[in-house]
């Protein structure tokens, strides 16, 4: 999963969308806790792709949308929501979150879904193996570089970074009890220069882990809840993040 050059853009929310999210959710004492009812404000939101605006040869301009999503900034709003107290947190909150530094500039822009933990400003923490018991594997990837030696983007280095998942041959439903609600979590790309293909966060009923995301899939095509352990079914495997202690 990656940001690629976008050249859209979506309006920036309003302070009365801003608070109505917010008060919405309501007071949350865990972070999880926060990023599932924060998200919960955005199911049925329709999915859609290149929202943000910047590219090598485009400035970047920071997008804050809370109409539409893919599933990457799906994760980045709620995220950025979480961090914030009030209303006017949110776009400051959202620079950190989207940005290294919260220096807006496409080649500042955390693209790929490991730059989260890798970064020195790094967001989450990897809790794969912990999640895994045992069962986590690690790869060594060269992101940005696809098998022919070309890149996904043009403008962004190569980066030798090592990923751990979670083949999903291994995970059984009992696996998936390790998880957190609120986890932030990504399917394993087995492609070149990719290190995950979606992403999503986690949400616990009663009886069912789901996966939260804006799905692309036709005929979805909007923010919903699908059950993780189905959803994985021929998958790769998965990558879990969650928010510091």
């Amino acid at each position: 999963m990656m940001y690629g050059p976008c050249l859209g853009g979506t309006p920036e929310p309003t302070d009365d969308r801003l608070a109505h999210i917010l008060a919405a959710a309501g007071p949350a004492d865990r972070p999880g806790a926060r990023i599932v009812a924060l998200s919960g404000q955005f199911l049925g939101a329709p999915y859609a792709a290149n929202t943000l605006v910047g590219g090598p040869d485009v400035p970047e301009r920071l997008v804050a949308g809370l109409d539409a999503f893919d599933c990457f900034t799906l994760l980045d709003t709620v995220e950025a929501l979480r961090r914030s107290s009030s209303t006017g947190d949110f776009l400051g909150q959202l620079q950190q979150v989207r940005y290294r530094r919260g220096v807006v500039a496409y080649g500042e822009r955390r693209h790929f879904f490991s730059d989260w933990v890798a970064d020195q400003d790094n967001l989450l923490i990897d809790v794969t193996t912990q999640v895994g018991q045992g069962r986590a594997t690690q790869v060594t990837k060269e992101l940005n570089r696809k098998d022919d030696r070309a890149l996904w983007l043009a403008g962004i280095p190569v980066t030798r970074r090592d990923i751990s998942y979670i083949p999903a041959a291994l995970i059984d439903r009992q696996l998936l009890t390790a998880l957190h609600a609120g986890d932030y979590v990504g399917i394993y790309s087995e492609l070149a220069g990719l290190d995950v293909s979606h992403t999503g966060l986690i949400v616990k009923n009663t009886d069912r882990i789901m996966l939260r995301h804006a799905s692309s899939r036709r005929g979805v095509e909007r923010v919903v809840d699908e059950d993780l352990f189905s959803y994985l079914l021929g998958t790769p495997g998965l990558v879990v993040y969650r928010v510091k202690p």
